[in-house]
């Protein structure tokens, strides 16, 4: 196993960007520059610099722009080192929006979780009203919208998970916002004949944030970890970045849905005594697994892209590792834990 811990964040961004194969070869059949709506979120710079990275292993040349309100001027600077071109916009005023570069290929990375409870009327503007101008503006171009599984049911945890014919739940502002911008995008899809792909992730993780690194923090520091959700779905973000550039090759018109994850049903107790063995601190494990869970059934994109490269074990190791050496955390707990939908 190699050596992850005490990266820089330009570190990691290096092992969480390299592309794959199928990346690789989907840059090789698209056609057009690229844009990254959402670049300064948890995954955004990550998708952002594999396409830059998986253009130039394939010899093309396209543009590819990063957009965000860029809070943090140094995140500029950052894309930029990394041939990303990056554009400030504000994707709730619809004059920043228009001036934006038409583009081919847009991945739209753009939305609100945390803080919902407390801002819920903010949670709607960014996840249904900023979706009308985007979609609006974009309407000749390929669009992989990135959505949640969170729009699902809980679904019991012996069966297979929720699939794409599943329908979705309202359960909370959150899971309501993002199913409001599902729904958007497929009003002017169905308007305009946009071709999108809806792209459901189920737990992207990486070395400073995810389910993992929630765990592996309560563990090191000797809090109890609630395993009432019992189990999740989880993906490392590297091999996620992957198939969303490849799912623009399959977006379609009305727009084709993709749960997107891994196929192990992972079990929170599971997860909390491994943990455990690699921080070298003894789990304290609270609750009783509900028969109910958040868990998505991604046997169609399995089908599509073939298994995520990244086993758990790895990503286990890569997370403790990074942990025991005082690694960089993003300092935002996924909540994986909460059964009511209040983010």
């Amino acid at each position: 196993m190699p050596d992850r811990s005490l990266k820089t964040d330009r570190d990691i961004e290096e092992l969480l960007s390299t592309p794959t194969a199928g990346a690789i070869s989907s840059v090789r059949a698209l056609d057009g520059d690229y844009m990254i709506l959402g670049v300064g979120g948890k995954m955004g710079t990550s998708l952002a610099v594999m396409l830059r990275r998986a253009l130039d292993a394939a010899g093309e040349t396209a543009k590819v722009y990063g957009v965000s309100r860029f809070s943090r001027p140094e995140a500029k600077t950052d894309l930029e080192k990394f041939g990303v071109i990056p554009l400030s916009c504000d994707l709730a005023d619809a004059a920043q929006v228009a001036k934006l570069p038409e583009v081919a290929n847009v991945e739209y990375l753009a939305g609100q979780k945390f803080g919902t409870s407390g801002a819920p009327d903010e949670t709607w503007i960014q996840n249904v009203v900023v979706p009308s101008l985007v979609a609006a503006k974009f309407q000749e171009s390929r669009i992989v919208v990135f959505s949640t599984g969170c729009v699902y049911p809980f679904v019991p945890l012996s069966g297979p998970g929720a699939d794409e014919a599943t329908p979705v739940a309202f359960l909370g502002e959150y899971a309501s916002t993002c199913v409001g911008r599902e729904r958007v995008f497929t009003h002017y899809a169905r308007k305009h004949g946009t071709k999108q792909l809806h792209y459901r992730l189920n737990y992207s993780v990486e070395l400073r944030y995810g389910v993992l690194v929630d765990v592996a923090t309560k563990v090191l520091q000797g809090e109890p970890v609630d395993v009432t959700m019992g189990a999740f779905n989880l993906i490392w973000q590297g091999d996620a970045c992957a198939r969303a550039i490849q799912c623009l090759e399959y977006v379609e018109n009305p727009p084709k849905i993709l749960n997107v994850t891994g196929t192990e049903k992972v079990s929170i107790r599971s997860v909390a005594e491994r943990l455990g063995q690699l921080l070298g601190k003894p789990a304290i494990v609270v609750g009783q697994e509900a028969e109910s869970a958040w868990l998505a059934d991604a046997r169609e994109s399995v089908r599509l892209f073939g298994p995520a490269e990244t086993p758990l074990e790895t990503m286990l190791q890569m997370v403790a590792d990074h942990q025991l050496a005082g690694g960089k955390l993003l300092g935002k707990p996924t909540h994986f834990e909460t059964r009511d939908g209040k983010f």
